[in-house]
């Protein structure tokens, strides 16, 4: 434990090493100590070995139930988590200037409330899954940038004493597929992982339940530390607020009701693991190779297109 002081005051970290770096870097002492390998931890935490490369080199930020994991399998006592809890992640992040201000009130809000369709919340969403829908409409390093600031905000969530996060998710959610049926299945993981604290609640509004009568778009109630609550919502680029006591009552009285008729926590959790089983069997199937006969009549497809394609000349470059 006195090694993580250390660790945590810039003593021996060497010079300019980031927190990620510095956490890393304890994993590989312990796990070195355990005398167990990369691959050993991967599996035994049933993440891919690249992914605890990452961690480990300080090129990703792992979450709180790693930090956990790793810790009980490597007998750090303690340790992993305590320096996760005390790390600054991301010490430096821009949001859009439109969301300054809800990046604000998350950092000190005492309860959000959220109803979201067609996309999972950005408190909620993993980095791959954040990564993949950024980069639709975003070059690679500002993204990954983008993915920065939005996980930046989910870390006070991720703590023990973390303030109140209920999220009422659409089914659209599950149903549009964001970068690949494996993104899917680990998003759909860690939803319910997220789910297993104590102050985070997930609701699913089923498809199936027409009459249900959910707001208009997706929206956040939030409470802040005097008492004082906004609701939140979103147009293409812009950010709304709206802080009239009697329009807040009316749409937390709309939320209430959705929350009242939608379906239960174990409810929603067993539709989770239902979408993560179906997205696990068509990565699955995605990663399984066609049988003999169909890929000898897919290659046959392929020459006699091939054969059959109209060849467009190409203009010589000048020299």
């Amino acid at each position: 434990m006195a090694k993580v002081k250390r660790l945590r005051n810039g003593e021996g970290a060497g010079s300019g090493r980031s927190g990620p770096a510095v956490w890393g870097r304890m994993e590989v002492h312990f796990r070195t100590q355990a005398g167990v390998t990369q691959a050993e931890l991967a599996r035994a935490l049933n993440v891919e070995r690249s992914l605890v490369s990452k961690f480990e080199s300080g090129d990703r930020v792992p979450d709180l139930k790693h930090a956990e994991d790793a810790d009980a399998f490597l007998d750090a006592g303690g340790a992993l988590v305590e320096l996760w809890k005390e790390t600054d992640w991301y010490p430096q992040v821009e949001h859009p200037d439109w969301f300054e201000r809800r990046a604000r009130m998350d950092a000190e809000a005492t309860a959000v409330y959220v109803y979201q369709t067609q996309t999972f919340p950005g408190l909620l969403q993993t980095y791959e899954y954040a990564l993949a829908l950024f980069g639709q409409v975003e070059v690679d390093e500002v993204a990954e940038e983008r993915v920065r600031a939005r996980l930046s905000r989910q870390v006070r969530f991720q703590k023990s004493d973390g303030p109140t996060l209920v999220a009422i998710l659409d089914e659209s959610c599950f149903r549009n597929v964001v970068g690949s049926p494996w993104i899917m299945r680990e998003q759909c993981e860690h939803l319910l992982n997220e789910a297993s604290r104590a102050h985070v609640h997930i609701h699913v509004v089923p498809a199936a339940f027409p009459y249900l009568v959910p707001p208009n778009t997706s929206m956040s109630l939030l409470t802040l530390p005097d008492g004082v609550r906004w609701v939140y919502s979103e147009s293409l680029d812009s950010g709304h607020f709206i802080g009239d006591p009697a329009a807040v009552a009316m749409h937390q009285q709309t939320y209430d009701v959705l929350r009242a008729d939608c379906l239960s926590v174990s409810e929603s959790a067993a539709l989770i693991r239902d979408a993560m089983e179906r997205y696990d069997r068509d990565d699955q199937a995605e990663l399984r190779p066609p049988p003999v006969g169909q890929e000898q009549l897919q290659r046959q497809q392929r020459r006699r297109l091939h054969r059959n394609r109209v060849r467009v000349p190409r203009p010589r470059p000048r020299s």
